[in-house]
């Protein structure tokens, strides 16, 4: 049994040692995530594995090598009447500017009206060589079901295609990771999945990163920014080599201590292109215990951005006093910091119920 890709989607590949003939398991939805079980014992024709999708919540499963068959063992329950003939998923693919196909998943409530209205939360990371995974979520049922359709652009910088992946979205590169997402919303309006003014988009960490530079880039294109521990001031994070991650991560930034990496990362770093012009409404949220971005890069580009963005748009800072570089710990904490966030999307989309 191997784990491979094939265009960004997980694939198993049983070969019969009897025979060395090979086949894939077949898997029922167009997007999902599905990793090997515990399988102790080589000498059987089972194998067992996990799965869950954007509609289907986490499952173990049984795979019958010999019978080409799976077995459901184990479904997550999910309380409060779920049903999963309610919510349907695609698999889609954005043109991005150098021709390169980027692969979306969506989710959206049956019955969503596909002509450019019905808003949408659109995300992506695109960084370290980490594939976006497609995971089932309970909480995001609070928007499917109020019409919110949900997207993740498997951008460039992440591992769904491979190294070269990867590749392709860091150091002197870095900027395909941008112009990528730019590509995928861009996408989603043309294909009239949703429209600019209803258009919110998230990230965090690395994919803070993301999320001011394709503010700075495009803010005619967003109309909501939920950026999270944002890694937004590149450069004098990165020149600084006293701090814990600098050091171990000029092979994914670059080191701006060298003019063409300075002049590269400079020219996309969020603090340093803020420029007058108006912008969508932001909620940034940082935490005062982080070890991996610190709490002053976001606050100092929030009032420099405060400073200088010539709109009248909502810009909240919120610093969580207690927390880490992963929010809230505590179970209820964190919803709280859910619906937090989500109560902002909704708010700017103008959703009030």
């Amino acid at each position: 049994m191997l784990l491979e890709r094939e265009r960004g989607l997980p694939e198993f590949r049983v070969t019969d040692l009897r025979t060395g003939a090979s086949h894939s398991v077949v898997f029922p939805e167009p997007t999902y995530s599905a990793f090997p079980g515990a399988n102790a014992e080589f000498d059987t024709p089972i194998f067992r594995y996990t799965y869950q999708s954007l509609v289907t919540p986490n499952s173990v499963f049984d795979y019958d090598m010999d019978k080409r068959s799976s077995t459901l063992l184990k479904e997550q329950p999910v309380p409060g009447g779920f049903d999963r003939a309610n919510y349907a998923s695609e698999r889609l693919f954005a043109t991005a500017k150098d021709g390169v196909k980027v692969p979306i998943s969506l989710v959206y409530r049956k019955g969503t009206k596909r002509d450019g209205t019905a808003p949408m939360l659109l995300t992506g990371y695109g960084a370290y060589g980490y594939p976006y995974p497609v995971m089932f979520s309970s909480n995001r049922l609070a928007l499917l079901d109020r019409g919110v359709s949900f997207a993740i652009a498997h951008i460039r910088g992440g591992g769904e295609m491979g190294k070269a992946w990867h590749d392709q979205g860091r150091m002197m590169n870095k900027k395909n990771t941008f112009t990528d997402f730019i590509a995928a919303a861009e996408f989603l309006v043309g294909e009239k999945y949703t429209g600019k003014d209803h258009l919110a988009i998230e990230g965090g960490s690395a994919g803070g990163l993301l999320m001011g530079a394709v503010t700075n880039m495009r803010p005619d294109l967003f109309k909501v920014v939920v950026s999270r521990v944002p890694f937004v001031d590149v450069i004098n994070t990165m020149v600084d080599a006293s701090l814990p991650l600098t050091a171990g991560e000029w092979e994914e930034w670059g080191d701006p201590r060298q003019k063409a990496d300075y002049d590269y990362m400079v020219a996309y770093s969020p603090y340093d292109q803020i420029a007058a012009k108006d912008y969508p409404a932001l909620l940034v949220k940082t935490s005062f215990n982080d070890s991996q971005v610190m709490y002053w890069e976001p606050a100092k580009y929030v009032a420099r951005l405060r400073a200088t963005k010539t709109d009248h748009n909502p810009l909240l800072l919120k610093t969580n006093m207690a927390a880490g570089h992963g929010g809230a710990s505590g179970r209820y904490d964190y919803l709280h910091e859910v619906a937090f966030d989500y109560s902002f999307v909704l708010t700017q989309l103008g959703l009030t119920k």
